[in-house]
């Protein structure tokens, strides 16, 4: 089985991607340098994964070299919502988010084959 699940396609991690692919330059201590676009793709994973197993997986399925992975767990969510019958209670389930840091000029097209 995969270890990815899905890729995160959001506003908010369409935002990361969007700002990390930029090259830009910064001034530290008076001297310019440059900071390299290193685009950022996020993706749901299994919870039972470490960062080289996501790592070799999304270097395999997109031809693309990896530089970097943070992974952040997020525990699921209680819910209530009152309704004819009267209160339900629930819980969301929780997930593992992955954000692959790629290399310098390459890219995920995630439409590609739609």
């Amino acid at each position: 089985m995969g270890i990815i699940i899905k890729p995160l396609v959001t506003e908010k991690m369409t935002k990361i991607t969007d700002k990390s692919s930029v090259e830009r330059t910064i001034k530290v201590k008076g001297q310019e340098r440059r900071k390299p676009a290193l685009a950022k793709f996020g993706f749901i994973v299994r919870p039972e994964a470490d960062k080289a197993q996501i790592k070799k997986e999304v270097e395999s399925l997109y031809n693309v070299t990896v530089i970097d992975v943070n992974t952040c767990i997020y525990s699921g969510k209680r819910s209530a919502r009152y309704t004819r019958a009267g209160l339900i209670k629930g819980q969301k389930n929780s997930f593992k988010k992955a954000i692959v840091t790629l290399k310098e000029g390459d890219t995920i097209d995630f439409y590609s084959n739609i």
